[in-house]
């Protein structure tokens, strides 16, 4: 019998997916290279305030993550690898609503940016 994965229901989940996520971006040959400059413990709190009011409607996220983002040398394959890995974290780890919202919400990210992008 499978044992059933938890949903994404409370904020250290939301820490786990975000630390566990990049994690894997960091060993990917692809994306590495573009957060080896990041200081991931200074920058950790926004992306938990982003992805806690993404899934969980908490307040607290200040901010226009294109904005932040619209400069860096990244293409549509950057963001597949992106999905890969964020979406292989939900596959490994969560199951249910909110783990299915945060798939779909990462899908839109990467559509807006492509989008926006090529303006």
């Amino acid at each position: 019998m499978d044992k059933k994965l938890p949903d994404i229901t409370t904020e250290q989940e939301v820490q786990f997916l975000v630390r566990t996520f990049y994690g894997r971006v960091l060993k990917d040959e692809l994306l590495a290279p573009h957060f080896t400059q990041i200081d991931f413990e200074h920058h950790f709190p926004r992306m938990f305030a982003f992805w806690n009011f993404i899934l969980l409607d908490k307040a607290g996220y200040q901010g226009n993550v294109f904005d932040k983002h619209v400069n860096l040398q990244i293409e549509e394959k950057h963001f597949d690898a992106w999905i890969k890995h964020f979406t292989g974290v939900l596959d490994d780890f969560f199951e249910g609503p909110k783990a299915n919202l945060a798939r779909q919400r990462a899908e839109v990210l990467k559509f807006t940016f492509l989008s926006k992008m090529k303006k």
